[in-house]
Parts: structure tokens; C-alpha cells; sequence
């Protein structure tokens, strides 16, 4: 049963079958071949299901509000106002799409998003500087992955959705592992900058530096209002991450209209690229939920979770080899794919290895991460290349490596000390069995 479930998942996978698609279809083969009964009965009530989960919701607004923060006008603003304190430091452009990255993520929830946007304001900066190229593209690259990680997002949500977990410790446990990998991925950038002074970018003039950084503060204003608005409404109490994804996009549509940029052809393409993304997330949702229903009903999740801990390694060698599998599988496979395929399978023995599953989100959230900047289905290089309009792709990708780097040192620090992804929880909801 094993056996013939990873074939059939390979096989899919090889011949580059739609997930949905091949989600579904595994999961017919699975019933078809070991259930005692159809399970495709059930495939009507199992879609209306998963498609109505209150949390689900909010996915849909979050991918809304970044559509609208993309053609609002607030990033160019967000970039300007960065700008300036970085100007003293080695590599000062480069800081600034990390950062700029960093605030864009806290209220767009999407990895794409964030790195299409900042990578529209930044590319145009590059040459002017002498900046080395992989390095400032892999900034950007990088740096969109944040969107995944820093709260409100997306992934998190089918995440808890998938394995029953709050949303709200999640978007807990991923803030201070969130902010800290963006500093891990400055302080690599200024090693490699000291190290290799023409790779920093030229001086620029300090002259009234103090009056830029302080004029500049009122154009971080919006994003972090957007991110009190959600963030804080939910641990507040005010709101559940539903109801705070409904303010949230209240409050941009308001940003929006306030800067002068809304009109009917930025909400319609707005609502058309929302409803782009949504039709894909929720058809690869009902279809993982179809398969999940399955691999339960037929004693597969069990199969798989007793067969590895009858190996009798440790715990930690265990989590090692899931960290290795995941570093593999997100070279061929797409992110969201490989958490909606994967999660019903492998949460159940990380738990059974004694791993909390709100740790677990966040390692493997950075695993999700590095899968979008390793080639050769790094979705985020390819949305920065496009972005950029030409030159080798390779540098995009000699460019991610430093990053990927970080991100696997960041998993490190959380496996030495799971209370940087755990402690926020257990401040802001006690109760959290997390």
C-alpha cells in the first residue's frame, strides 16, 4: 500500500500532471485498489466541505489585498522611505529590498506578491549602482519568500486548515522566526559586501540624511497600520483571522482609494487576479482533502507513521531526514503542491516523534521558503526574471544560494531553540496545546 502509494505520487509527479489533478486521481487509485467500499461517493459532500471552512475564508482577502497593495502605489513609497537608512551601510540597496520585503510580506500573506512588487521598484536600481547583480536579485527573490512566513498568510491558513491547528498561534510562532531570518539575510549581505568591497554599490551622500529617514516614516505608516489592523485585531480578540482578513482588505481598499488609486480597472484586475489564485488553491484543496479522506479511510497515514517510527531512529535523525526530503522535493515540485500533498502524511509522525505541529508550520514553512528559490521550479526566480525582462537566469540562481543558506541555518536555530517559534504562542494564548 506503501509502495504503491509513492509510486503513483512519482509517477504524477514525472510527467508533470496538474496537482489537482493528480491529488484526485491518486486518491481514486488509492480508493479503487484497497478501500472496502467507493470512496468517490463522498466527493461531492468532502469538496463542499473543505470549500465552506470558515478559515478558508480569509485566503481569498489576504490574496486580495495584496493584488491591490501591488497596484496601490505603496511600495514605491515603502522603498523611498527605507532607502535612507540603510545609505550608510555596505550594500544599502540590497538591505533595502530585504527590508522592504520584510514590511510588504506583513500585509500581503503572499511570497509572490511580495517579490513582483518589490521587485518592480527595485530592479530598475540595480545597474545605476554597480551592485553585484546575482546578489541584488537573489535579495529579491529572497526577500519575497517572507510573505509565506512574517503574518498574515496564505499558507499558514491551509496549513492549519490541513492538520486542525490555530491559525492565530501559527501567525504567532512565525513573527519573531520571521523578522529574524530577514536579519540573517542582511547580516549575510554585509559579510559578503565586506568581504568583496565591489559588490556594496557606490557611496552616496549623507548630506541631510536625518531629514530623509524622519520624512520617510510617514510612508511606513500604511503598511504597518494594514498590519496592526489584521495581526492585531485577532490577538486583540476584536476579530478571528476571518473577520480580521474582512478589515484588512476594508482598510486597503481605503489606502488604496486615500492615495488616489482606485478606479474601476484597478479593482477589476484586482478581483481578477484574486479570483485567478483563489480557483487554483481551492481546486488543489478539495482535491488534497478527497486524498486525505482516503489515505485515512484505508489505514494509509497510519501504515506510513508506523513503518517510520518501527526504523527506531532517534527523533532528531528522523527530523533530519523529513528536512532532506523537503530540500529535495522543492526542487520539482511547487510549494503550495508540496504542503497540500505531503502534510496529511508527514505531520502525523512529526507529532508522533514528540514535535509540536505549530513548530513544525514554521520549519516547514521555511522549507517552502527555499523550495521557491531553488531551481529548477523556484517560483520566485522565475517571477523576479520576469520582472526583470531579460539577462541570464543562472544569475538569479548563483544568487539564491547565500539565502537558501540562511534559511537552513534558520532551521538549525529552531531546532536548537523551538522556543524562538513557540514562546509568542504561549504568551499570547496560554491555553495553546501548541
Amino acid at each position: 500500500m506503501i509502495l504503491t502509494a509513492l509510486l503513483l505520487l512519482f509517477v504524477f509527479v514525472a510527467i508533470s500532471l496538474p496537482v489537482a489533478a493528480a491529488l484526485g486521481l491518486m486518491g481514486y487509485v488509492l480508493s479503487e485498489r484497497f478501500a472496502f467500499f467507493p470512496m468517490t461517493g463522498a466527493l461531492g459532500e468532502l469538496a463542499w466541505n473543505s470549500s465552506n471552512d470558515f478559515i478558508l475564508i480569509a485566503a481569498p482577502m489576504f490574496i486580495m489585498m495584496g493584488e491591490l497593495m501591488h497596484r496601490s502605489g505603496v511600495s514605491e513609497r515603502l522603498f523611498a522611505a527605507l532607502a535612507p537608512w540603510f545609505a550608510r551601510v555596505p550594500g544599502r540597496l540590497i538591505h533595502t529590498n530585504i527590508a522592504a520585503s520584510a514590511v510588504f510580506a506583513a500585509t500581503s500573506g503572499s511570497s509572490v506578491a511580495t517579490a513582483a512588487t518589490i521587485g518592480t521598484v527595485a530592479i530598475p536600481n540595480m545597474d545605476k549602482g554597480g551592485y553585484n547583480r546575482p546578489l541584488f536579485l537573489g535579495s529579491i527573490a529572497a526577500g519575497g519568500t517572507l510573505g509565506i512566513l512574517i503574518p498574515p498568510s496564505i499558507n499558514m491558513i491551509i496549513y492549519a486548515v490541513l492538520t486542525d491547528t490555530s491559525v492565530a498561534d501559527l501567525y504567532a510562532a512565525g513573527f519573531i522566526p520571521g523578522f529574524l531570518l530577514a536579519g540573517l539575510f542582511s547580516l549575510m549581505v554585509l559579510a559578503l559586501c565586506l568581504y568583496r568591497p565591489a559588490w556594496a554599490g557606490p557611496r552616496v551622500e549623507t548630506a541631510g540624511l536625518w531629514r530623509a529617514r524622519l520624512g520617510g516614516l510617514k510612508n511606513l505608516l500604511p503598511p504597518l497600520g494594514l498590519f496592526l489592523v489584521v495581526v492585531g485585531s485577532i490577538y486583540a480578540g476584536i476579530a478571528t483571522p476571518t473577520e480580521a482578513a474582512a478589515l484588512g482588505l476594508m482598510a486597503t481598499v481605503g489606502l488604496v482609494a486615500a492615495n488616489g488609486q482606485l478606479s474601476i480597472v484597478v479593482l477589476v484586475r484586482a478581483f481578477e487576479g484574486t479570483v485567478r489564485t483563489t480557483c487554483m488553491v481551492m481546486l488543489i484543496v478539495i482535491a488534497a482533502f478527497f486524498l486525505n479522506f482516503v489515505m485515512v479511510s484505508i489505514g494509509l497515514v497510519q501504515a506510513i507513521t508506523g513503518f517510520v517510527l518501527a526504523l527506531g531512529w532517534p527523533p532528531l535523525g528522523m527530523l533530519l531526514a523529513i528536512v532532506i526530503f523537503y530540500l529535495v522535493l522543492g526542487c520539482f515540485m511547487e510549494t503550495l503542491s508540496m504542503m497540500i500533498a505531503t502534510t496529511p502524511v508527514i505531520v502525523p509522525v512529526v507529532v508522533a516523534l514528540g514535535y509540536s505541529p505549530v513548530w513544525w508550520g514554521i520549519v516547514f514553512v521555511i522549507l517552502m521558503e527555499a523550495a521557491l528559490i531553488t531551481p529548477p521550479v523556484g517560483l520566485n526566480l522565475y517571477v523576479v526574471q520576469a520582472v526583470r525582462r531579460g539577462g541570464a537566469f543562472a544569475d538569479l540562481c548563483v544568487g539564491a544560494l547565500p539565502f537558501v543558506a540562511m534559511m537552513l541555518a534558520m532551521i538549525a536555530v529552531l531546532i536548537a531553540f523551538p522556543e524562538l517559534a513557540l514562546w509568542l504562542p504561549s504568551v499570547l494564548n496560554p491555553k495553546s496545546t501548541g
